[in-house]
């Protein structure tokens, strides 16, 4: 098993569409507009479990996924995607930012060699994987046709990897802006489309096959978090290794949680909410189950939505990573 709990977050629109529909001449119509939808938290643990997903997926036109996690899980049905209160309408958030195990990169701009056909999906995703770092060089992966690949020019695939840490969505797009991929997809309430296109009456599919496994090593390498941005402080020690699987789900769960109570935190509560959720994570720093760039983003994306100002918010978990909770963290199975 690998060494951390993750999980994807399906949205559905009910009687909408969100595959893009094909017409015979070729002309692709693109989705419907919906505005609410259901959410539902699918928990994966491997790149495998990713794949059983979107292969149920695959034929749900009204299905999607986003990277963002549920927000409040009282609070599913027929709501907005919003990762950030509507200053409009008051409507809160739905979807949170946290760091994902799994990625999905949309490549499309790719260049097609001539001797590489638009329905062998394998080769055309390796042309596309060709344009990553290294790090994705090898290792497994998941390849899907988009709708456009093979009517529109170029490899235009989408790329499913299982990381060998987690990783928030700015520090993916900072890492990857040099690339083809699409940085729109690393934002929490982003759809990433996963059905097949729909199909008018009298068009057919264009390709034999719509989703491949690529096969390789288990995890894509992340370079550590110092290397991938830069920052004002000094990082701490890297995620958890092989087997410390009930570590990594404890201190993943706990980094959730604590962004949703500062997002839920009332006016004069805000400062002492943030620097308690703070305090407490820096044990899992110390324990080498957290990186500390990691809490800073993920604390600091929760305590903007609130009102703070960015210069505050680092002033409280600077302090905090320096005061750790006296509390030892409970034993935990790592089975």
């Amino acid at each position: 098993m690998s060494s951390h709990l993750d999980s994807l977050t399906v949205i559905r629109a009910r009687s909408r569409r969100l595959a893009k529909l094909i017409r015979p001449d070729g002309t692709i119509e693109g989705y419907d507009a919906a505005k609410h939808f259901d959410l539902f938290s699918w928990p994966v643990d491997e790149l495998a479990g990713v794949h059983r997903l979107l292969s149920r997926l695959l034929h749900r036109a009204d299905c999607a996924v986003v990277r963002g996690a549920v927000a409040d899980p009282g609070r599913v049905q027929n709501v907005r995607r919003l990762a950030h209160t509507d200053p409009k309408t008051g409507d809160t958030a739905t979807l949170l930012d946290v760091p994902r195990c799994w990625l999905a990169l949309d490549m499309e701009g790719v260049d097609r060699p001539a001797d590489v056909p638009s329905t062998d999906l394998a080769r055309c995703a390796r042309e596309a994987i060709a344009r990553l770092p290294e790090a994705f060089h090898g290792v497994a992966c998941i390849a899907q046709a988009t709708a456009s690949h093979g009517i529109k020019p170029g490899c235009r695939v989408r790329l499913w990897y299982w990381l060998g840490r987690p990783a928030t969505g700015r520090e993916l797009a900072r890492w990857l802006r040099h690339t083809p991929a699409d940085p729109s997809v690393f934002r929490a309430a982003q759809p990433i489309y996963t059905a097949a296109p729909v199909f008018a009456s009298g068009a057919s599919d264009h390709m034999p096959e719509r989703m491949v496994v690529l096969s390789g090593t288990k995890v894509a390498p992340l370079p550590p978090p110092q290397s991938a941005e830069s920052s004002k402080r000094a990082h701490s020690r890297p995620l958890p290794a092989s087997g410390d699987t009930g570590a990594a789900r404890y201190a993943f769960a706990a980094l959730t949680n604590a962004a949703v109570r500062i997002r839920q935190a009332g006016v004069g509560q805000r400062h002492p909410t943030i620097l308690h959720e703070a305090r407490g994570l820096a044990r899992f720093v110390a324990a080498g189950l957290l990186t500390e760039s990691t809490i800073v983003e993920v604390l600091q994306g929760s305590g903007q939505e609130t009102g703070k100002p960015e210069e505050e918010i680092d002033a409280i978990i600077a302090w905090a990573m320096a005061h750790p909770r006296a509390a030892p963290l409970p034993e935990l199975d790592k089975q």
